[in-house]
């Protein structure tokens, strides 16, 4: 059994809560949206990921032989019921954005609608996927703002919260721009290029760093990327330039050299004078080692010769803001809008669409949230992507989503680039949707909190 694929990979209340509509007969349709309802510090918007392995985990649902066994002896559920989860799939239709597009506050990136027990069985795991996909693209998009044009490969898997977790922020970062990942099954899965250099181990493995260099080199002739702050930096750096000739007499050519630790600046522009010296102008000089946006923007700004960055756990924990306050919805049910009024957690009701406008350079300038039959100027954001549990296209390559992210990124306002003290971006709500509010307050008798 695959446990990322399980329908019991939930919580214990979603199926408590089944077994009550069960009882009930409560199967009328319901509509969820998941949304986050602000965002972490110094953070001026996110980017929506994870929808094609939520669709795919859609697609999938359904309870095993041995999941209904072990329910049944349980002792927490009624027979029948357990006899109804066994023919339970999700048969509803799913709205969302696409992956790759910027949001904002309350606007929806995905939309269930399906029976009750369907789109309620579902929430926990497609929190799950939405929430992790989405938290490492958006780090990983500030990352890209921070190092425009730089080559940016993620190197998190090794200190990433699972497997899963580090398989997922190598899709999720290549989607926000990334150029690649050290995470194997990442090109295997998904087409993420794989980047690799060499370890510590490696020179240490050998009794002469020059000799580590060589066979090196020998066994990967295409891909000569050396290390050279095993014992001292500029030293490694000298031999790297005596070595060179000989492999250039051997057909192989060095394509760079990576630093790992100390002041990656210092050390960056007196190994780029000793390769430039010794006529390795052609030469790259690739960083790692505990790199947030903070450390990789000063090293933009003060002109580090660097090439490219590999990211790994800052980016794979989003160490600055590790979670979002990320919700997933009732909306509407059996007809009737609904609307959460916990303080602090109001929600607005019914089905929703966002509209994006833009200004006469191109960039963003406000989105309109409102109702989902209404049309307003603007860019709609939210499209049909499954209906009655399938699919309505293939999922797209993830070099399409990539480019359609970086589009994304070339519309976002100035203002909301930056690191600090960045502006709130303007969501305006609709009058309709203000209006819907208030019915609902109404039919239930309770006051709108100020």
């Amino acid at each position: 059994m695959e446990s990322d694929s399980s329908v019991l990979l939930t919580d214990l209340y979603q199926l408590t809560m089944l077994q009550g509509y069960f009882d009930r007969g409560m199967e009328e349709t319901a509509v969820f949206e998941f949304f986050v309802r602000k965002l972490p510090p110094s953070r001026g918007f996110l980017m929506a990921a994870g929808l094609q392995q939520s669709l795919d985990y859609l697609e999938r649902l359904r309870f095993t032989p041995p999941e209904l066994e072990w329910l049944a002896r349980s002792g927490r559920f009624s027979r029948n019921f357990v006899d109804y989860l066994e023919r339970l799939r999700f048969t509803g239709d799913v709205h969302a954005m696409p992956e790759g597009t910027l949001f904002f506050p309350h606007e929806p990136i995905l939309r269930v609608t399906a029976p009750l027990p369907q789109a309620q069985l579902i929430e926990t795991r497609l929190i799950n996927l939405l929430h992790f996909q989405t938290l490492i693209a958006s780090k990983a998009a500030r990352f890209v703002l921070a190092a425009p044009g730089k080559l940016l490969v993620d190197f998190g898997l090794r200190r990433a919260h699972g497997a899963e977790a580090g398989l997922m922020a190598a899709r999720a970062a290549y989607l926000a721009g990334f150029s690649g990942s050290a995470t194997v099954l990442a090109e295997f899965l998904f087409g993420v290029p794989a980047y690799g250099t060499m370890a510590h181990s490696f020179i240490q493995a050998h009794d002469d760093e020059r000799e580590a260099f060589i066979n090196f080199a020998r066994a990967q002739p295409n891909n000569v990327m050396l290390l050279l702050d095993t014992y001292d930096t500029e030293a490694a750096a000298e031999k790297v330039v005596a070595l060179a000739p000989r492999l250039t007499a051997e057909g192989i050519a060095i394509k760079g050299v990576r630093l790992d630790s100390g002041d990656l600046g210092d050390h960056a522009r007196k190994v780029r004078r000793i390769l430039d010296n010794g006529g390795l102008t052609d030469v790259k000089i690739f960083a790692s080692g505990n790199l947030g946006e903070g450390r990789l923007r000063s090293l933009i700004e003060t002109a580090a010769p660097i090439d490219g960055y590999g990211i790994g756990s800052d980016l794979v924990t989003s160490a600055d803001a590790p979670h979002l306050d990320c919700a997933y919805k009732l909306q509407e049910y059996a007809g009737r809008a609904r609307r959460k009024r916990s303080e602090g957690k109001a929600t607005w009701p019914g089905r929703k669409q966002i509209f994006r406008r833009y200004g006469p350079d191109s960039r963003m300038i406000e989105d309109l949230l409102t109702l989902d039959d209404r049309s307003e100027e603007g860019e709609p954001l939210i499209h049909p992507v499954m209906r009655a549990g399938r699919r309505l296209a293939p999922p797209a390559p993830l070099t399409e989503l990539r480019a359609y992210a970086a589009d994304q990124l070339a519309h976002l306002p100035e203002p909301l680039r930056g690191f600090r003290d960045v502006p709130a971006y303007p969501v305006k709500i609709a009058e309709a949707l203000t209006a819907l509010a208030n019915k609902v307050d109404a039919e239930t008798r309770l006051e709108r909190p100020k």
